[in-house]
């Protein structure tokens, strides 16, 4: 008896119910989603959001370890998307020729475009991760609008003489029968979609793996104690730069894999989807989640993404709605006695159940 209530004491902890709790979360909803989809219960404006909102989930998650966990606000999370996503395109067409099936190269394309944004992370983080506050997110900001401006300037194909590069439009050329991937402002055209919902839930259970072991081993303790007081931390030995730095990167390198999941899912995508509207966007998912909760971020995510959706028929009321919803999320997420008694009462039901 006493080593099994050893065991139920291991696992009722905080912290294995929060993990317990956001797989749990996805895989039912996974298995909800696929039998509306095999009963044709789905309708096909809400298929079509499926593979989206696992892109949006992934990239929050990331933010949520930045932004929650590391405690550094970031604001160029769109532009680590946009990395992703366009890297994931280019390495699809560049790989249609030698592997036709759509599943090796969708895994391939999301491998390259996590870590093509892991790079830019690094690279970026390296004079970022020396400020701080309102300095380190306009800095993140200057660079999801960089990104944006080289990939709307940006020519990129391939023909039989191999790959072409260039920003300047007069000068680039194919040879009959090339294939353009990057065509500028025009963005990515006439591209295979080959995601899925399958493998977009395969990465949001990787993304919590990543994270939450993270979160929960040393590097992570080390992250925390750098974001709750830096002097301390620094007078125990902790490296305050390679602790953030790993937080950043891997938000990055999330970021770019859920990017190149959602450029494969479209057969045009343009740089001017990943602006500075939709880093604010997914920072709002996270902020009104709870600043590391996985399970919260993941709610939200799905909520806003819907809730506009549900509310398309009211028209003209429809946005009132819901800047009125999220109003009202901030605050009960906000309130420190609706959190407790909402927490007491399933601390109380787990107690009875046991």
């Amino acid at each position: 008896m006493k080593e099994k209530s050893s065991v139920f004491s291991r696992f009722g902890d905080k912290k294995n119910r929060g993990r317990l709790m956001s797989f749990a979360l996805v895989i039912i909803a996974y298995i909800a989603v696929e039998v509306l989809l095999k009963t044709g219960s789905l309708g096909s404006m809400f298929s079509s959001l499926l593979v989206p909102i696992t892109c949006y989930v992934v990239a929050a998650i990331g933010l949520n370890l930045n932004v929650g966990i590391s405690g550094e606000l970031n604001l160029g999370q769109a532009g680590f998307m946009s990395v992703g996503a366009f890297c994931g395109i280019c390495v699809s067409g560049i790989l249609a020729g030698s592997i036709t099936a759509g599943i090796p190269r969708l895994i391939i394309a999301i491998i390259c475009g996590a870590v093509l944004a892991a790079v830019f992370g690094f690279l970026i983080g390296i004079p970022v991760l020396k400020l701080q506050g309102d300095y380190l997110a306009i800095v993140t900001l200057a660079f999801g609008q960089i990104i944006k401006s080289i990939f709307m300037n940006a020519y990129i194909g391939i023909d039989t003489e191999g790959l072409h590069f260039s920003f300047v439009e007069s000068n680039f050329k194919l040879q009959p029968g090339g294939k353009m991937l990057l065509n500028g402002p025009m963005g990515a055209t006439g591209t295979q979609k080959i995601a899925n919902f399958t493998i977009g839930t395969v990465l949001v259970i990787v993304a919590l793996l990543v994270v939450y072991n993270l979160m929960f081993s040393r590097s992570g303790r080390a992250i925390m104690a750098a974001r709750d007081n830096r002097i301390a931390a620094e007078s125990v030995g902790i490296p305050i730069s390679r602790t953030k730095m790993l937080a950043f990167v891997t938000s990055a390198a999330l970021a770019g894999a859920a990017g190149a999941l959602y450029g494969l899912n479209y057969s045009t995508l343009v740089p001017n989807k990943f602006d500075f509207n939709t880093s604010i966007l997914i920072l709002v998912y996270v902020v009104l989640g709870g600043l590391g909760n996985m399970t919260g971020t993941i709610i939200s995510t799905v909520v806003l993404i819907l809730l506009p959706e549900l509310l398309r028929s009211l028209q003209d009321y429809r946005m009132l709605i819901y800047a009125v919803v999220l109003i009202l999320i901030m605050l009960v997420t906000n309130n420190e006695w609706l959190m407790t008694k909402w927490k007491s009462l399933f601390s109380g039901k787990a107690k009875g159940g046991a």
